[in-house]
């Protein structure tokens, strides 16, 4: 007995140590839900007209790891996230090239570099709003997308299918909380307290402090995705206190002292 495409795919993922993945028909990107939307030119039958289905696949980044941020720690573990989602896209596509299904896998990001990213600050797919579509989260207020699981601690990337497969169930019931965590502790105020779209990042400002840190080797920042309260990640790894972050509270100076350690290391240090 043959199984569906879907159940095929979501067991490839398994196998692939992949614990995120949904389904978003192509034309979903044709019906604006929020206000500006999706230009024409970046969604997927622009990019590859025979695509049916927009396939997302997340990994998620260790919160106690990213609780180090910024630090050479995150960043290679940000490094090494990026390689598993690149693998993993290409050998899913692989399988549904091979069962008579032409795919192509998208790279995780798609804007060259930093730097790039400053003069032309977007990638050619989004896939956040490709994982929104997909049922995989909504968007927070730190212009991230936030899923029951691990909050905005999720990387993701696509593949584009000519197979035809059911979509997830959009998710339109707002996972933030709206603590404004994520606006408070944010070194260069790049957040307001809107709902996205209407609080969306400012870009320039983000970008800089994300160049300042690579030359560094610490990179990326991390902070808003590091305080957000949503995500089952926090039960399992004992993250609920809010205070946490705090650094003048000495409630939690064991966790301050290691993440100093932690940051203190890395290529090149700041004069």
């Amino acid at each position: 007995m043959t199984l569906p495409l879907q159940l095929l795919v979501e067991n490839k993922c398994r196998d692939l140590d992949v614990p995120l993945v949904g389904f978003a028909p192509a034309e979903r990107w044709d019906y604006p839900l929020f206000d500006p939307w999706v230009p024409e030119q970046f969604r997927p039958r622009s990019i590859y007209p025979e695509t049916n289905t927009v396939i997302v696949i997340g990994i998620p980044v260790s919160l106690p790891v990213i609780e180090t941020s910024p630090s050479i720690f995150y960043y290679e573990l940000y490094k090494t996230v990026n390689n598993l989602l690149d693998m993993s896209s290409y050998r899913i596509s692989i399988l549904l090239n091979e069962l008579g299904y032409p795919s192509i896998a998208l790279p995780r990001d798609g804007y060259g570099s930093i730097s790039v990213l400053k003069e032309n600050p977007v990638a050619f797919f989004s896939h956040r709003h490709a994982a929104f579509l997909a049922g995989l989260g909504n968007f927070g207020v730190n212009n991230m997308i936030l899923t029951p699981g691990y909050g905005p601690r999720v990387r993701f990337t696509s593949i584009f299918t000519h197979a035809k497969i059911n979509g997830g169930v959009v998710m339109h019931m707002p996972l933030c909380t709206h603590c404004m965590r994520c606006v408070t502790i944010c070194p260069v105020n790049a957040l307001q307290e809107e709902d996205y779209p209407a609080g969306l990042t400012d870009k320039k400002n983000c970008t800089t402090r994300s160049e300042e840190l690579s030359n560094r080797y610490i990179s990326p920042c991390g902070f808003c995705i590091k305080v957000c309260p949503v995500g089952e990640d926090r039960i399992r790894y004992k993250r609920e206190q809010p205070g946490i972050y705090d650094e003048s509270n000495q409630e939690y100076s064991d966790f301050h002292n290691a993440w100093d350690h932690v940051r203190y290391y890395g290529r090149k240090q700041k004069k």
